[in-house]
């Protein structure tokens, strides 16, 4: 696979994760034989990346079969066999099509939501201006009226995108906010509506109730909307993830995971675990601070950076 462009920066952007991988795992993939030492120091090294007991369990197991059939082989035969084990897996709760590429009805209506500091509206803004380079009309919605910061972070990234924003007033009711948009994008014609949401702790019932009104009060303008609720988490928060993915599923009911600051963290096989563990979709990941490194998740691409050798 070519060394430039994206997989370049996705190597780079995992390069914390490949660090902590590279010294433990370059022995195993070093020995000339596949016994019970390379493969309980190749359990090791993946348990400490946070790819967690039930997908090393998996991948244990699959390359052991490939060891008893003699389809791989010791060496870079078993980096060769890691990677494929790892992509099939994340393959399983990959959608079908990719985010953005199958027929969308009109509007399209996301809810971004997620804890606090996670990156949320910046997340949506660089959608936003992804979307508009891709020649669509998104209209950005600040319905997290709790923060004036949130408003005019998005205010920001509006005009640098040039889309349509709607806003509503500071301590306003944010689910009026969000039914005003998607009657507006639908009068206006817009493509898609991307609602920006307050950041709350998952742990908080009556904080998720209020997610849970945003949605029936949408899809009382539009029936079937919000088509999508994406779920932004920090990778640098490690197994914390795990239960933040729990706990909005199960109130909201998930249609994606996007995983920003991938590039800040050693624990970048916290994307296999959360993947394997929910079959949820993960429609993005974050590997740096630019618009571009915003980037759809691509499972082969993820697995050949994450192991590759330098």
């Amino acid at each position: 696979m070519a060394e430039g462009g994206f997989f370049g920066r996705l190597r780079a952007g995992l390069q914390k994760t490949r660090q902590a991988l590279q010294g433990s795992l370059e022995t195993v993939f070093s020995r000339k034989r596949l016994d019970v030492e390379t493969l309980e120091e190749l359990e090791e090294a993946l348990i400490l990346a946070d790819l967690g007991m039930p997908v090393t369990e998996k991948v244990l197991q699959e390359v052991s079969n490939r060891v008893r059939k003699k389809t791989i082989a010791a060496g870079e035969g078993l980096r060769a066999g890691v990677i494929e084990t790892i992509r099939d897996l994340l393959l399983t709760s990959m959608p079908a099509e990719a985010p953005g590429n199958a027929p969308l009805p009109q509007p399209w209506v996301l809810m971004m939501v997620g804890v606090n500091g996670v990156g949320k509206t910046t997340t949506l803004g660089k959608l936003a201006q992804q979307y508009r380079k891709a020649g669509e009309r998104p209209l950005l919605v600040a319905a997290d009226t709790f923060r004036a910061a949130a408003i005019e972070q998005l205010e920001i990234w509006a005009q640098r995108a040039g889309v349509e924003l709607i806003k509503g007033q500071p301590g306003g009711d944010s689910a009026a906010v969000a039914f005003d948009a998607v009657r507006a994008a639908r009068a206006r014609h817009m493509h898609r509506v991307l609602i920006d949401t307050a950041g709350r702790l998952h742990t908080k019932t009556h904080l998720m109730d209020e997610l849970k009104k945003m949605q029936r009060i949408i899809s009382r303008e539009l029936p079937g909307a919000p088509q999508d609720i994406w779920l932004v988490v920090d990778a640098t928060t490690g197994q914390n993830a795990i239960a933040q993915v729990r706990q909005f599923h199960e109130s909201l009911g998930l249609t994606g995971l996007i995983l920003t600051k991938l590039d800040g963290t050693a624990k970048g096989g916290i994307v296999i675990n959360i993947a394997h563990q929910f079959r949820l979709p993960i429609r993005y990941i974050g590997i740096g601070e630019g618009v571009d490194d915003l980037r759809p998740f691509q499972a082969a691409e993820f697995a050949e950076a994450l192991l590759s050798k330098e």
